[in-house]
Parts: structure tokens; C-alpha cells; sequence
């Protein structure tokens, strides 16, 4: 068999690896590893076949479960959403969402200065407002509102990632909600404010805004719902009428009028841009709080209006040049101490608890609500240091009571809302004088009567002996009581007082409108007793008036909303006759000297005459001066909130040249007119002196002095 060759057989010894690769056989010694190396590639073959046949298992089983859950949570939304469908009511019942009124209060010519709680404009929609207005919300809030069905996946996850991204909670901050969403959120998911729940409103508008991923969850069906229920720009006027905008404004149509005074059907690009600017954040972009922030906002909104396709470059450039402006009766901002007080005082079902929108006629002047405020911070700017935080509150009134300014307090960061016109209770010093000498003059005293200014020492039952002083720390002896008053003297302020009886000056006082508890002791005379700055200057005022107590008042004539009759009406302030007109114009009289050569030369008018007194108190914790002209009436008060001392300060300081230009620029255009006073005719009788106090003759004839009047 030599020179046959074998047949050429494959070697299965070696895999097919081994064959496939054409590498040369496995030496002869090794047949043991190829075996194992055949048993391990079919046990992996194996591990991997298992491997694979688990996780398809698995997926099937997530698949079948899934769909079968997507379907259950997908009925349960539409079983929600069909839920919510039912209770959702004809579309005129959700436009007004406000659960209180709204006051709206005109000054003395009728226009409107100032609002309280939310207004509401009327009922827009979406066919009547500026298209500008439409667009700039969609662009805004919701570009792809017309194209989707309530919700926005897509929207939601950009505000999570955004929300994460800058180290929030997924749902804190930017919401990705539609206007849909917004609106389920204006609606509360449909649940009304109930007031016999015991919620607050505040409390009930803080749950309906509430982000958690529980109430995102809760807002889809009900969106679902709306989208079912109303068309897109039904929804949208939905949005139109109960979006609130800041500063009180309900709804874009009270919002364009608040700031603007036209109608949103009426707004252009620039206007709708600055509106829908305040939808992230009302209060803080409310351009009566800051224009220019209001005004960076809109450019933002222009921006994406030109972006979207709303306005053309050339529109948007327009937009930009000339930005919204403020109605004049939004930047002056006017009259908001005036106005709380219309509230505090007015009945409160038709003020501070209204659920009807009030309209409120006043005897608020502009005009002279600027001259106090200019003359007020003028006077600060030039002389007072800077940072202080010294207070001060002028009121000026008619001589029938009707208030016609009030400024009620600094505009400082500190400041608050107290109104130190009306609420603030402080001591009176020497202001307080003019009433002892009122009742003295009633009683048939002469300004040129004659009266001690000595030391006096008088026992006080449960404090012991009291010995008032003068300022300057000096005794004139015999003054008339013109004198004494002029110069602000106490001891002879205090000898009248006592000599006339103090439950007459307390009478007197209190008639005359000054209704705080009245000292019984002697320090009365000299203004121990508290009282707020509107009583005072409107007591005054009833020196100006020929002694007649008046009650000082702002409401002329109050009307519901589009009603013609009004349900209240008023038309002056005068009350009951106090002292004798003579002794009233005597007094005047008087308290002209004060200003032309007493305490108070730093009130005197340039070619007007003018009648006031100063007033500080102990420790010069409060400063006074009020005065009055033929025409007006005015107060002013300084002093700091906490009581600390003032520094330097007294009446006839800077509180009288406070009063002096706040009086130049009320009267600006007006005629000089003569002050109501007379000067008395001859000297008479000499007032009693300290001796005479003990005589008992004298007390019986104050006895029955006093039973006459």
C-alpha cells in the first residue's frame, strides 16, 4: 500500500474553532483540555440562554402588568376627569372669583385716588380684550396652549430639570403648568371659599396654589375636565378675569384700569407686555411698587411675543421705545393714609368686610395731600440728619371738620402701615393749653386779664406736692393771659386751670372732640393726657369755626357699584356750639400773637395771617404744632415710635416749619382772607393770684359760674 495517500479527514478532536481557523492540531498529549473547553463554551451557552429566557420572562411580565396599570390609572383619570366634568358650572359663574368686595374711593372732584381689596373691572373674554394682551399671555404662560389638551408632559419635565438644576425640589418654582393648570389652580380643583369653615381666605388661597406632586397629580383630571367642558378661549377668558395682578387688582380689566385707566380691550403691545409680566409675580412687579422693574419685565415679554411670531421686529422695537406709563392717578399713589382711615372708620360690612364692590365719594384733596408730603420731606431733607428715625404726621382739614390731607407718617423702609395721624395716642404738651383758656374766656375772663407767673407748689392726693415749671426755667410775675399763652407759660396755664375748675377744661376738651381719658390732676393744663393728631387739629378747628365742636370726617357719599342712589351721604362735620363765638374769635385772637411774636415765629406766613400753638412734652418726646388761617386748618406732630427723646426739637421748631410749608403751599393761589378773630376792647378784672385760690368767696362764685354754663 505504499504510494497511496490517506484521505484528508477532519480532525474533530480540536473544535471547530481549531478547524475554522486552520491552525495546526493540538499535540497529541493534550486531548483531556480540549474536552473541557467544549464542556465550559456549552455550560455558557447554556448560562446565557438562561439569562436571556429570565429577562424576556421579566419583560413580559412588565409589559403585561404595565399596560394593564397604565389602562387602570388611565380609566381612573377619565373616571375623575368625567367626576369633575359634572360639577363644572356655566361659564359666567367662574369669571368674578373674588369672596370679598371691592371699595373704590373718589376725592373731592370726583376722580378715583385710591382702592381697597380686589377690584374687579367687569367681564372680559378672550374675543374682547386687545389681541396685544391675548397674545402677550400666550406667549407668555402657554405657547403651545392651542395645541394641546390640557396638560404638557413635555412642559412639566423642562420645569423639573430646571427646578433641580438650580438646587429646588422638582416642584418648587418653575411648574411647567399650562393655563389650563393655572386655571385649575384659580379654581381651587372647584372647591369654593366657604368663610363658616373657619379658613382664612389667605389660608384658602395659599391651599389652591399649593405645588406638591399629590395636587399636580389631582390637577390633570381636572384640567381634562375644563378642556372637555369649555372651549380654549372660554378657558383663557377664564384666566383673562380671575388672574389677580397686584396691587388689588382682580382680573386683567381691573388691572389695565389700575394702572393705566383704560380697558384691556383698549391696551397696546407695550401695555399688554407689562400686564402679562405681573403673571409670575404680581406684587413684586406691580409697576406702582417699581416702573422700572415693571418695565425690564415687559421688554422680557416683547421679546418673546417677537419671538413667537405676535409682533414684528419693527413692533417690538416700537414696543421697546416707548414703554408703558402709569395713569396719573397710579403714580401718585396718594392718599393712602387717608384711605385706611375711610376704612377703619367707615361701617365695616360696606368697608372692610364688604362682599360688594363700594364706591366711596371723600373730601380728599389731591392738591394739598402733595403740599403736605413735599413739605413734609423738604423739611426732613434740609434738616433733620440723615438716617434718623424721627417720625412726623400732618393733618389738614376745613373748618367744618372735612379732612382734606393726611400724611401718616415718613415713607422709611421701618415704617409699616402705622397711620400716626389717626392711631398714634400721644401726650400734648403745651397744644393742650388753648382749651384751658377757651373755657376761660367762656366763663367772661379778657385776654388782658392779668395773672401770676410764680412758682406754685400744689399737693397732689397720692403723689404729693407737684411745682410745674417753665421751659426757660425764669418767672415773669404779672402776665395777661394773651402773654401767658403767647410765650407758652405754665404756671399761669395751671392757676387757671385750678381757678376755673378742672371738670370745665375737661368738658370743654372733650366736647370740643378730644375723646381720650382726661387727666384729673393738675398736669391736665399743661397736656399730660394723650391724644391722636386728627382730634387735635380738628378741635382746632372748632376754634376756627366760631367755637362750634366739629367731627372730623372723609366720607361724603357712599354708593354700591353702578348705583345711582347713594346708601350713605354726609355734609359737614359741625356739631354742637362749645364756647361763645366772641370767645372764640378772642382766642383766635390770641393764638395769632403766638405766631407773630411768641413761641411759634417760625409758623408766621408770609402775607397771610395765621393763628396756632406749640406744643412740646416732657422730655421732648413729642413736638406739636397746629395753626389754623381763615381758610384751613393743619397739625403737625413729630416724635419717634418708640418714645426715645427728640434732640434739639420742640414745637416752635422744626414741627412749626413743617406747618409753615405745608400752609404756603395749601394756600398757593388762594386770597389772603382775615383770620375770624377779634382783639379784646379794655383791660377788666385781674385773674385770681395764688392767694385767692384758697379763698372760698372766689370758689363760690366759680360755683356757680360753672352752674350757668
Amino acid at each position: 500500500m505504499t504510494g497511496k495517500r490517506r484521505p484528508l479527514v477532519a480532525d474533530r478532536r480540536y473544535g471547530p474553532a481549531a478547524a475554522a481557523g486552520g491552525r495546526a492540531a493540538a499535540p497529541a498529549g493534550k486531548p483531556a483540555a480540549a474536552k473541557s473547553g467544549r464542556r465550559r463554551t456549552r455550560r455558557g451557552n447554556v448560562a446565557m440562554r438562561a439569562i436571556g429566557g429570565l429577562l424576556h420572562l421579566v419583560l413580559r411580565i412588565l409589559w403585561a402588568t404595565g399596560w394593564r396599570l397604565a389602562a387602570v390609572v388611565l380609566l381612573i383619570v377619565l373616571a375623575s376627569a368625567a367626576w369633575f366634568y359634572r360639577g363644572l358650572p356655566p361659564l359666567a359663574e367662574l369669571l368674578d372669583g373674588r369672596a370679598r368686595g371691592s371699595v373704590t374711593l373718589l376725592d373731592r372732584s370726583g376722580a378715583v385716588f385710591a382702592w381697597r381689596g380686589e377690584t374687579f373691572g367687569g367681564t372680559i373674554t378672550a374675543a374682547t380684550v386687545s389681541p396685544h394682551l391675548k397674545n402677550a399671555v400666550v406667549a407668555t404662560e402657554d405657547r403651545r396652549f392651542y395645541h394641546h389638551f390640557g396638560i404638557s408632559p413635555r412642559g412639566i419635565a423642562s420645569a423639573v430639570r430646571i427646578n433641580l438644576a438650580e438646587g429646588r425640589g422638582p416642584f418648587s418654582g418653575n411648574g411647567g403648568s399650562t393655563i389650563t393648570q393655572q386655571v385649575a389652580k384659580l379654581l381651587c380643583l372647584g372647591r369654593p371659599y366657604d368663610a363658616a369653615s373657619g379658613q382664612s381666605e389667605a389660608d384658602y388661597e395659599a391651599d389652591c396654589r399649593e405645588g406638591s406632586l399629590w395636587r399636580k397629580i389631582r390637577e390633570v383630571p381636572f384640567a381634562l375636565a375644563l378642556e372637555a367642558r369649555y372651549s380654549k378661549d372660554e378657558i383663557l377668558t377664564i384666566y383673562l378675569n380671575r388672574a389677580y395682578l397686584g396691587a388689588g387688582a382682580r382680573g386683567f380689566e381691573a388691572a389695565a384700569e389700575r394702572y393705566f385707566g383704560i380697558s384691556a380691550a383698549a391696551v397696546d403691545a407695550a401695555e399688554a407686555a407689562m400686564l402679562a409680566g405681573l403673571l409670575v409675580a404680581p406684587s413684586h412687579f406691580a409697576p406702582t411698587r417699581s416702573l422700572a422693574r415693571a418695565r425690564d419685565r415687559a421688554n422680557v415679554i416683547v421679546g418673546l411675543m417677537e419671538e413667537q411670531g405676535y409682533l414684528t421686529a419693527a413692533e417690538a422695537a416700537a414696543a421697546r421705545a416707548h414703554p408703558a406709563e402709569l395713569s396719573a392717578a397710579a403714580a401718585q399713589r396718594a392718599g393712602g393714609a387717608f384711605a385706611d382711615w375711610m376704612m377703619e372708620t367707615g361701617p365695616a360690612f360696606l368697608t372692610r368686610d364688604t362682599t360688594e364692590d363700594v364706591v366711596i365719594a371723600t373730601t380728599f384733596d389731591p392738591r394739598l395731600q402733595r403740599a403736605a408730603e413735599t413739605a413734609l420731606a423738604d423739611v426732613f431733607a434740609a434738616r433733620v440728619r440723615e438716617g434718623s428715625a424721627a417720625q412726623a404726621a400732618v393733618v389738614v382739614m376745613s373748618a367744618d371738620g372735612a379732612v382734606r390731607a393726611m400724611v401718616g407718617g415718613r415713607q422709611m423702609p421701618s415704617a409699616g402701615a402705622f397711620n400716626r395721624a389717626t392711631q398714634a395716642l400721644r401726650q400734648t404738651g403745651s397744644a393742650f393749653k388753648p382749651f384751658v383758656y377757651a373755657a376761660a374766656l367762656d366763663l367772661g375772663y379778657s385776654p388782658l386779664d392779668l395773672i401770676e407767673d410764680a412758682p406754685l407748689t400744689i399737693d397732689v392726693p397720692g403723689s404729693g406736692p407737684w411745682s410745674p415749671r417753665n421751659y426757660t426755667g425764669e418767672f415773669r410775675g404779672m402776665v395777661t393771659l394773651a402773654e401767658a399763652l403767647r410765650q407758652s407759660l405754665n404756671t399761669p396755664a395751671v392757676r387757671l386751670f385750678e381757678a376755673i375748675g378742672r371738670d370745665l377744661v375737661r368738658a370743654v376738651a372733650e366736647q370740643f372732640g378730644i375723646h381720650s381719658d382726661l387727666a384729673d390732676g393738675p398736669a391736665l393744663a399743661l397736656g399730660a393726657s394723650e391724644a391722636t393728631l386728627l382730634e387735635m387739629t380738628a378741635a382746632y378747628a372748632g376754634i376756627l369755626n366760631g367755637g362750634s365742636a366739629v367731627r372730623p370726617y372723609g366720607l361724603v357719599e357712599l354708593r354700591l357699584a353702578g348705583d345711582g342712589q347713594p346708601l350713605l351721604a354726609q355734609a359737614g362735620g359741625i356739631g354742637e356750639r362749645v364756647i361763645a363765638e366772641p370767645a372764640a374769635r378772642e382766642l383766635a385772637w390770641m393764638l395769632a400773637g403766638v405766631i407773630e411774636g411768641g413761641t411759634g415765629t417760625r409758623a408766621r406766613l408770609p402775607g397771610r395771617p395765621a393763628a396756632g400753638k406749640t406744643g412740646t412734652t416732657q422730655a421732648a418726646r413729642d413736638a406739636w404744632f397746629i395753626g389754623f388761617t381763615a381758610d384751613y386748618v393743619a397739625g403737625v406732630w413729630m416724635g419717634y415710635d418708640d418714645n426715645t427723646p427728640l434732640t434739639g426739637v420742640t414745637g416752635g421748631g422744626l414741627p412749626a416749619e413743617i406747618w409753615r410749608e405745608v400752609m404756603v403751599r395749601v394756600h398757593e393761589g388762594l386770597p389772603v382772607r382775615p383770620l375770624p378773630a377779634d382783639a379784646p376792647a379794655a383791660p377788666a378784672a385781674v385773674a385770681p393770684t395764688a392767694g385767692d385760690l384758697a379763698d372760698e368767696v372766689l370758689r363760690d362764685v366759680m360755683s356757680t359760674l360753672l352752674s350757668r354754663n
